[in-house]
């Protein structure tokens, strides 16, 4: 056997475990976005109906290629309902199990959060925050290491963006106090 044969397998720690529990179908998640987005189809056309969906003199009116593209989009929805309704009966495969979806959350909700904080202390208070809670408790790393690292990409997007390119980006109190 030659050295190129040799197979490495490495044991992740942290994957879920293979017996976790299914929280959803497939088949109930493809129902859900398909009606999801036959919502958003109806309340896109409806709103382009609204604003003119037609031709006038000088051509076609504001909504008009928004209209059908949301009727086409509508027409797919029903289209991946109708499928989904079909084939929900024949087969019922795990769309994410309750492991699989810890894990998703562990990333999801501090992300969410971000978007909210980012409102309240601006970007870059609420980068530093996220960039530092990420590295301590999802990565495992050790404080100072996880406040370093956070601290230097803060500055550097700060340098960059605010200095450099002078975009504006959300503030919050700190900046304000610091006179940016």
């Amino acid at each position: 056997m030659s050295q190129t044969d040799i197979e490495i397998v490495v044991d992740d720690p942290t994957a879920p475990e293979d017996d976790s529990p299914s929280v959803i179908a497939s088949g109930t998640i493809e129902i859900i976005v398909c009606l999801l987005l036959l919502a958003l189809a109806i309340t896109l056309g409806y709103d382009n109906w609204r604003t003119g969906a037609s031709w006038d003199a000088t051509g076609p009116e504001p909504g008009y290629f928004p209209f059908y593209l949301s009727v086409i989009l509508g027409g797919g929805s029903l289209y991946g309902l109708i499928a989904a309704l079909v084939s929900h009966r024949a087969a019922r495969e795990t769309f994410v199990t309750r492991a699989q979806a810890r894990r998703v959350m562990a990333v999801f909700a501090p992300t969410l959060l971000f978007c909210l904080v980012t409102q309240v202390l601006g970007l870059y208070v609420a980068s530093f925050l996220l960039i530092a809670g990420f590295m301590r408790l999802v990565g495992k790393i050790a404080l100072w290491k996880s406040l370093l690292t956070a601290v230097v990409f803060t500055a550097i997007m700060f340098v960059t963006f605010d200095i450099a390119f002078d975009v504006i980006m959300p503030k919050g109190p700190l900046e304000a106090a610091l006179g940016r």
